[in-house]
C-alpha cells in the first residue's frame, strides 16, 4: 500500500510539472504574439480628466508626471491630489502646473479621510473639480508615452466600454537586486499571467497603472466612495463597473511603472501585500496559480525522485521556457536593456515561497500602517 502511495504521488508530481510546463509554453506564445501597437482611432477623442494622486516624493516623479502632462490630445485636464499641505511632491506639482498652463491642471490639498484606502480618499478629494465625463486615474509611478490618452480614449468609442485599462512593464531605478526582481515579477510573471487568463475569460478588472472609467459608469457603482476601503481599488473598480452591465476593455498601450524596492524584505513585504489581496479577491484563481511555478515545481519534483534523468529533463525545459520567456517579455513590452536571464532560478524561487507564505495568515503592511486583508478585499487597520 505504501509502494502504491509513494508511486500515485511521484505521477501526480510529474503530472502537475507536466500541465506547469504546458501552462509555460502557452504564456510564451501569448506574449511573443501580443501586439502593443492597434490603430487608434482619430474619430473619438472626448475631453478626458487625468486625476493623479500624489503622496511623498517618489523615484523619477517629475519625470512620470510630466509624460502625463505632455500628452499629443487636444483636450483634456490634469488633477493632482495631495491629503498634506507639507507634502514635498508639491513643489514638483507646481513647477508642471507653471510648465503646462494650457492644460488645465490644478493642485487639490485636502487631509479628508473616508476610508482604510488613502489613495481613494485622495481621489474622491480631487474628483468634484474634474470638468469631464471621462476619468483617467494612474498611479504617480507611472509612465506612458505620447499617444496614451488617444489609446485609452478610442476604446471607449464602443459605449458599452465602461473602464479601460492598460498592462504596464516594470523598471528598475537602479541596480539593485530588489529592484530587478520587482521588475522581473511583473514582466515574466504578471503580465504574462494576464494574458493567458483572458483566454478564458473575460477582462472584469483594472489595474492600478490605468483605471479609466466613464463618469455614468462611476456613478452606476455609487461612486469612487464604494472603493474607500478595498486595498484592490483597481481590481474592484472593474469587478463593479462589469457588474453594472458595462464592458471593461484592455487599451492597447504599455505604461511603465518605476520599481524602488529598498531591500529584499521591502520586496518581499511589498508582494507578499499583493499575494495576500489577490488570493481575498480571486480565491480560486489564486490558488490554482501555482501551476505557473513550472521550474520551483519541476525542482522539488526532481529533488523527490532522486534527480534522475526525467526528473533532469524537465528542470531543463522548465528553465529553458523561463529564459525565453524572460526575453520574449524584454521583446514585447519594449524594456530595452532590463534582462538579467541568470536572475530566473532566484525569481521564481522567491515567487514560490511568498506564494506559500501568503496562505498564511492575512496581514499586511501598506504606507508604515499595517492592516488585514478581509475575505472580500477590504482592508482593516491593525491597533
Amino acid at each position: 500500500m505504501l509502494h502504491f502511495v509513494m508511486v500515485m504521488s511521484i505521477l501526480a508530481g510529474y503530472a502537475t510539472v507536466v500541465a506547469s510546463l504546458v501552462y509555460s509554453a502557452i504564456a510564451l506564445l501569448r506574449v511573443a504574439l501580443f501586439r502593443t501597437k492597434s490603430p487608434t482611432s482619430a474619430l473619438f477623442l472626448p475631453p478626458i480628466t487625468v486625476l493623479k494622486p500624489v503622496c511623498g516624493l517618489e523615484p523619477r516623479l517629475y519625470e512620470n508626471l510630466r509624460s502625463f502632462c505632455a500628452q499629443d490630445y487636444p483636450e483634456f485636464q490634469i488633477l493632482f491630489g495631495v491629503r498634506d499641505c507639507s507634502d514635498p511632491a508639491i513643489p514638483v506639482i507646481k513647477r508642471l502646473i507653471a510648465e503646462f498652463p494650457a492644460r488645465g491642471a490644478a493642485l487639490v490639498i485636502d487631509p479628508r479621510v473616508i476610508g482604510s484606502n488613502y489613495k481613494i480618499s485622495n481621489l474622491a478629494n480631487m474628483i468634484g473639480r474634474a470638468r469631464h465625463d471621462i476619468l483617467v486615474i494612474a498611479d504617480a509611478d507611472c509612465k506612458v508615452g505620447p499617444r496614451y490618452l488617444a489609446d485609452v480614449a478610442a476604446v471607449f468609442a464602443d459605449p458599452k466600454v465602461g473602464a479601460v485599462t492598460c498592462l504596464y512593464r516594470g523598471a528598475p531605478l537602479g541596480k539593485r537586486l530588489a529592484d530587478r526582481l520587482g521588475a522581473m515579477f511583473i514582466n515574466d510573471w504578471f503580465v504574462p499571467s494576464v494574458l493567458v487568463a483572458l483566454l478564458s475569460e473575460p477582462l472584469e478588472y483594472c489595474f492600478g497603472a490605468t483605471m479609466a472609467v466613464r463618469r455614468k459608469a462611476l456613478e452606476a457603482i455609487g461612486g469612487i466612495e464604494t472603493l474607500a476601503s478595498y486595498l484592490a481599488d483597481d481590481h474592484m473598480l472593474g469587478r463593479l463597473v462589469a457588474g453594472s452591465g458595462y464592458r471593461v476593455a484592455l487599451a492597447r498601450h504599455i505604461v511603465e511603472v518605476t520599481i524602488s524596492e529598498p531591500s529584499l524584505k521591502s520586496l518581499f513585504l511589498h508582494e507578499l501585500r499583493w499575494a495576500r489581496t489577490m488570493r481575498a479577491v480571486r480565491p480560486k484563481g489564486y490558488a490554482l496559480s501555482f501551476v505557473t511555478d513550472a521550474l520551483p515545481l519541476s525542482i522539488l519534483v526532481g529533488i523527490a525522485t532522486g534527480l534522475h534523468s526525467s526528473g533532469l529533463i524537465l528542470i531543463g525545459l522548465a528553465l529553458l521556457l523561463r529564459v525565453l520567456m524572460h526575453f520574449a517579455a524584454r521583446a514585447t513590452l519594449g524594456s530595452e536593456g532590463f534582462s538579467w536571464p541568470w536572475l530566473v532560478p532566484l525569481r521564481d524561487l522567491l515567487t514560490f515561497a511568498i506564494r506559500a507564505v501568503s496562505f498564511v495568515g492575512r496581514r499586511v503592511e501598506w504606507g508604515q500602517q499595517k492592516f488585514s486583508v478581509q475575505a472580500d478585499g477590504q482592508l482593516v487597520i491593525n491597533n
